[in-house]
């Protein structure tokens, strides 16, 4: 596993912050003097790409969306020893893929690229590379190029849900014989100011102005939602593989639900109806039973009011009663929302959770919204022998993903 995020720039410092209730979300310096409603974010913290296996020229190409992708995807290779390739090759490059998708790409070089045409319209200042820096299945192809993935290479684009659903589907992938191993995950740089004032002006974006109190999943005092950056990368591969090369296991994938509100292009369906459904699938794949399951739900949480109620009764309709004995929380009110990243990010937290036996707390639920009834484990972490874990993913479009693992045994 390995990750890029506001609460660290590695799986050890991102799983010590979660516990600990540690807050990444601050103010922006490059928003300070500009009219933006908006200047805090979850944004990267000391990350230095060189760390990371990239060279200056690459650096000074890429989008960051794309070097926080690469940095993750690194970090992973080389936490599971796989190698496609050399000496200490252990799997056949056609057998190993990439997953790895962004919700938006390549911001910065949108922008950037955009003001050369608004100044000349003959285009002739417009970068060669602005294309294959842009396009958000960049971060994917140079994962592959680094590692020598040549099999099955996708870069799923389903907004928020967008690593949620590279998981689920390399998932599927491996299990149906079309990869040893997937390196799956996402990546997401937006918040630069254009994002912000898109994200703003649709009244999505909390106006708080203390940046450690304006994340608040599931809290009666929250605004809506905080943008977060950064990239998270999980490496996916068939059981008897890896035991052959004598991997380490950190959990075993077991169920994965993906299904559509067909509702509306940003609001949640209210009825929870077809995220309940994504989360059912997922449980039943987990072979899920009330009597012996002690289950840990990772809340896709963003703090808006229309999410936090429509994911409350989703649980509900999934689960019944046995909602109510769940443990919930959302990291979101730590590391902000990490969009394409957001789903991976959370995965990696589950997985973590059930290996360690401990529940990471959503920070600031100091005024639980009465609709918002179940167990959000509030202000600190909670020690549970958890023996199921899910992560749901919830995207703009009404594209509703579900992950489920199991301590690997």
């Amino acid at each position: 596993m390995g990750v890029i995020s506001s609460v660290g720039n590695d799986v050890p410092t991102f799983w010590k912050n979660l516990l600990d209730g540690v807050c990444g979300i601050d103010y922006v310096d490059d928003f300070q003097g500009t009219d933006l409603p908006v200047t805090i974010a979850g944004k990267v913290k000391d990350f230095n790409p060189e760390q990371y296996g990239m060279d200056k020229p690459f650096i000074r190409k890429q989008d960051k969306f794309c070097q926080y992708g690469m940095a993750a995807a690194f970090q992973a290779m080389a936490d599971a020893s796989l190698h496609a390739e050399g000496e200490e090759q252990n799997i056949d490059p056609f057998r190993l893929g990439v997953y790895v998708g962004s919700g938006i790409g390549g911001f910065e070089v949108q922008i950037r690229e955009t003001a050369k045409m608004l100044e000349d319209p003959s285009g002739k200042w417009v970068s060669p590379l602005f294309i294959p820096t842009m396009i958000s299945n960049i971060a994917a192809g140079h994962i592959a190029i680094k590692h020598q993935a040549k099999g099955p290479c996708l870069d799923i684009v389903t907004a928020c849900a967008t690593s949620s659903h590279c998981i689920g589907e390399a998932f599927r992938a491996i299990r149906h014989g079309y990869a040893d191993a997937i390196i799956a995950g996402g990546c997401e740089n937006a918040t630069v100011p254009l994002g912000v004032a898109g994200f703003a002006n649709a009244k999505a974006l909390t106006r708080a102005e203390n940046p450690k109190y304006a994340s608040l999943p599931f809290n009666k005092n929250r605004q809506g939602f905080v943008m977060g950056d950064g990239a998270a990368v999980l490496i996916l591969e068939e059981l008897e593989h890896a035991k052959a090369r004598g991997a380490k296991i950190y959990g075993e994938m077991v169920g994965y639900g993906n299904t559509c509100d067909a509702y509306h292009a940003t609001a949640p369906r209210p009825d929870g109806s077809t995220q309940a459904r994504a989360i059912r699938q997922a449980l039943e794949e987990a072979g899920f039973d009330e009597t012996r399951d002690n289950l840990y739900i990772n809340a896709h949480g963003t703090g808006t009011h229309l999410n936090d109620v429509a994911e409350t009764i989703a649980y509900k309709v999934a689960l019944g009663d046995f909602a109510y004995k769940a443990h919930i929380s959302s990291i979101k009110s730590m590391t902000g929302h990490m969009f394409g990243a957001a789903g991976a990010a959370e995965a990696i937290a589950t997985i973590l959770a059930l290996q360690d036996g401990i529940i990471p707390p959503t920070i600031n639920l100091d005024c639980p919204d009465p609709e918002c009834d179940l167990d959000y484990t509030p202000n600190v972490a909670v020690r549970s022998e958890i023996t199921l874990g899910i992560s749901d993913s919830l995207g703009f479009g009404g594209h509703d993903a579900c992950v489920a693992f199991r301590r690997y045994q």
